[in-house]
């Protein structure tokens, strides 16, 4: 196989792997009552936890009034909690809520199974590879994603 002819088939599996992320977090979405959007800001708030308002709109590119109605139907849906911040009476910190709706717990405790089992298909070398693909990947795609809701 020439370089050209693997390149085009890794932008192939690249392009598909995409596809597959975005319609596996639709139809959880869909299941959770959630956009994609509110989702993936539910995946950050997780990760961050707690967040402000203010650090959430910079990760996500969401102006701030976009943020509040996003947190609010989080917070409906029992997927996140506010509360105080101890350090600034003023702000809001939002976290996950300590024990999420059951359709989210079932549909990602599913994938990590799943994932869990192709992942100990592989050594520790191959692990490493995979590790450090994915963390290129994410940093590629958080700089363009910068780049274009940078732009006017």
């Amino acid at each position: 196989m020439s370089a050209g002819e693997r390149e085009g088939s890794a932008a192939d599996w690249g392009r598909r792997l995409s596809t597959a992320v975005v319609l596996f977090h639709e139809a959880v979405g869909a299941r959770m009552g959630l956009s994609a959007v509110d989702q993936r800001a539910l995946a950050l708030i997780t990760r961050e936890a707690p967040v402000t308002a203010s650090r959430l709109a910079r990760l996500t590119g969401l102006t701030p009034g976009a943020i509040t109605g996003l947190v609010d139907r989080l917070e409906r849906a029992g997927h996140v909690r506010r509360s105080p911040d101890p350090g600034d009476r003023r702000r809001v910190l939002i976290s996950p809520a300590p024990r999420p709706p059951s359709a989210t717990r079932d549909a990602f405790e599913a994938l990590g199974r799943d994932m869990a089992a192709v992942m100990a298909r592989y050594d520790e070398r191959e692990l490493a590879v995979i590790a450090d693909y994915v963390r290129n990947t994410v940093e590629v795609l958080e700089r363009q994603t910068r780049r274009l809701n940078d732009q006017p």
